[in-house]
């Protein structure tokens, strides 16, 4: 264990400066109401969607997958139709399905990047946050 590494990151914290994040991704935690329809193997489930970005998404299941494994994704939202395809990065049992976009269709990307303007805008009226 290297000290003064962990020294560092307390006086940045300490001083209100924030960690750098791994995500190459900004991602949307608040995503009240957003869910998907999502295909595996000819499987199909609902789930909530728990956060977004633009390179992938967490989802709220109790099935487990395969990482790497391929699922196509609908997404359930007022912006329109949203198809993408998404391969598993992470699993946590009980919790969910970490998955990172593979394919996105032309016309998808626009509605993907409202949605995520939608879901970050602060004056987002309550009705539509439940």
């Amino acid at each position: 264990m290297n000290l003064r590494t962990d020294i560092r990151a307390e006086k940045r914290f300490l001083t209100g400066q924030s960690i750098p994040s791994r995500r190459r991704y900004p991602r949307v935690e608040k995503t009240h109401g957003v869910w998907i329809y999502w295909n595996w193997k000819g499987r199909e489930d609902t789930s909530r969607v728990r956060d977004l970005s633009t390179g992938g998404l967490f989802i709220e299941t109790e099935e487990v997958r395969d990482l790497d494994a391929t699922i196509r994704l609908d997404f359930l939202v007022q912006e329109g139709q949203i198809r993408a395809k998404a391969v598993v990065r992470h699993v946590k049992p009980g919790s969910g399905l970490g998955l990172k976009f593979t394919a996105l269709t032309e016309e998808d990307g626009p509605r993907l990047t409202a949605l995520m303007t939608r879901l970050a805008s602060p004056s987002r009226s309550r009705t539509n946050s439940n």
